[in-house]
C-alpha cells in the first residue's frame, strides 16, 4: 500500500480488526520510509445484479435508491435510521447471496414489502399502494385485511 504522506510504495500492517459489523477489515499501517501511520479498510468487492424492471429494461441495483424508497414510505413514522439501514443491508445481502447476474425487480419489491411489514404497518400500506398501483379505497381495505390475516396466522 502506497504511503499517503511520502508516497513510498511499501508499508507494513501493525494492527488488523473487524469493522462495520464484520463487513470490512480495518488495518493500521506504518510506512517503512517515513514511519507515519495511517488506516485502510478492506472490503469484499462484490458486483450486485442488474434489476429487470417491469418494462423489461435493465438497471444496476442502487442501494441509495432502495434506502430512499424506505425513507419515503417511512416519512413521519417512528422508525429509526438504524432499523432502515439494517433492512437495506439485509436486502443487499440477499441479492449478493442470490448469485444471479440479473434479478426481477418484483422480487426486490417483495423483500421491501416484507421488511416494511415488520418495521411499520402504515409504511407498509403506503408502499403497497404505490407498488401495487391501488386504484381505489377498496384495494386499501383488501390489503389491510390481508395484512391482518397474515398477522393473526403468525401469532
Amino acid at each position: 500500500m502506497r504511503c499517503p504522506f511520502c508516497g513510498a510504495d511499501d508499508s507494513k500492517v501493525v494492527d488488523s480488526r473487524l469493522s462495520a459489523e464484520g463487513d470490512a477489515i480495518r488495518r493500521r499501517r506504518m510506512c517503512v520510509e517515513c514511519n507515519e501511520r495511517f488506516t485502510t479498510y478492506e472490503t469484499a468487492e462484490l458486483s450486485l445484479p442488474r434489476l429487470i424492471k417491469r418494462d423489461r429494461s435493465r438497471e444496476l441495483f442502487d442501494e441509495n435508491k432502495l434506502r430512499a424508497g424506505f425513507m419515503r414510505a417511512l416519512e413521519k413514522r417512528p422508525v429509526s435510521i438504524d432499523a432502515v439501514d439494517t433492512a437495506v443491508k439485509t436486502i443487499t445481502r440477499r441479492l449478493w447471496a442470490a448469485g444471479e447476474r440479473e434479478v426481477d425487480s418484483r422480487l426486490v419489491g417483495d423483500w421491501v414489502m416484507d421488511a416494511l411489514r415488520e418495521l411499520d404497518e402504515v409504511a407498509y400500506v403506503r408502499f403497497a399502494s404505490v407498488y401495487r398501483s391501488f386504484q381505489d379505497v377498496n384495494e386499501f381495505r383488501e390489503e389491510i385485511e390481508r395484512m391482518k390475516k397474515v398477522d393473526s396466522e403468525d401469532k
